[in-house]
């Protein structure tokens, strides 16, 4: 009897026809769930029948998680590409842009489970103060399946990597305008991209009994937001209800033992942006910093260090 732990788990990313190795933490996770309908089986002539029957046929997107240390060798950057870049299609003469999609290996020690059709929904970029750098990454697929046990071999070109993986301890460092940003607590950045999936499900296909699986979906809108918390002090106390629609937001990933002044090992600039400023009342008085990216700019082109 084998058993699957988390701890042995490898993920492995396919794209483009070349297989990438990607370090996560112990934060992974994937799942599908299936959507089921009830009838009525009680009938005019037979009333004693309350409990309704239930049919099993279309499946929800298949859902996954996992978490990512950047690294100084930048080996997790496809990461990066797949949750920012766009390429276009064409439909019926009409041109829509859709993320990068990728197909999703885990190997554990006695299986491989494989996430079809993956696209990134959504990123978070947590800057604490002298934390590891992490990326928090979460997404959808068509289909997740059991591909073998662990000794399939996963398709695509293995790549290349680094033989060390030099982790980074950073702390933030922001500027809004010509506010004051010294003392920051913590900072975090939210890459969203908002997938709307196709209505997926056909007459035809359910009465086959066929379990159908989603095919083509639409990103709605794209959002670039987070939150900034300082401590109140006498040099900005006067902020604490700031608010503004046209700024100029740059946040910097900062290593450890590196002067503010340094470009950052990430850092990613937002202009225009908004703000919006609030009072947080604790033991020790914060304000936070609400900021959306107002812009159309691509973010792979926001994020000015790093990629």
């Amino acid at each position: 009897m084998s058993y699957s732990f988390l701890k042995e788990s490898k993920l492995f990313i396919v794209y483009g026809g070349n297989k990438y190795r990607i370090y996560t933490t112990t934060a992974l996770g994937y799942s599908q769930s299936f959507a089921e309908d009830s009838y009525p089986v009680k009938t005019l002539h037979d009333q004693t029948k309350m409990v309704e029957g239930s049919t099993i046929t279309k499946a929800n997107p298949a859902q996954f998680n996992f978490d990512v240390p950047l690294t100084g060798e930048k080996d997790e950057s496809l990461v990066l590409d797949l949750l920012t870049d766009l390429v276009a299609t064409s439909d019926s003469d009409i041109e829509t842009q859709q993320l990068k999609s990728f197909d999703m290996y885990v190997q554990t020690g006695s299986q491989t489970f494989k996430v079809e059709s993956c696209v990134i929904a959504s990123a978070n970029f947590d800057i604490g103060s002298e934390s590891q750098f992490l990326v928090s990454i979460e997404g959808q697929g068509i289909k997740l399946t059991r591909a073998g046990d662990e000794s399939y071999t996963i398709p695509g070109s293995l790549q290349s990597e680094t033989a060390t993986r030099t982790q980074k301890l950073i702390y933030p460092v922001v500027t809004i305008d010509s506010l004051n940003m010294n003392n920051i607590l913590t900072t975090n950045v939210q890459v969203q991209n908002n997938i709307n999936w196709t209505k997926h499900d056909t007459l035809h296909e359910s009465l086959n009994g066929t379990m159908m699986y989603p095919k083509t979906y639409t990103i709605d809108n794209r959002v670039v937001s987070g939150t900034i918390q300082q401590y109140q002090i006498d040099a900005n106390i006067t902020q604490h209800n700031n608010f503004s629609t046209n700024s100029n937001i740059t946040i910097k990933a900062v290593e450890v033992g590196k002067v503010a002044s340094d470009n950052g090992f990430w850092a990613i600039q937002l202009n225009p942006a908004m703000y919006t400023a609030r009072l947080e009342v604790s033991q020790v008085y914060t304000q936070s910093y609400d900021f959306r990216s107002t812009g159309n700019t691509a973010i792979g082109t926001q994020i000015t260090q790093y990629s």
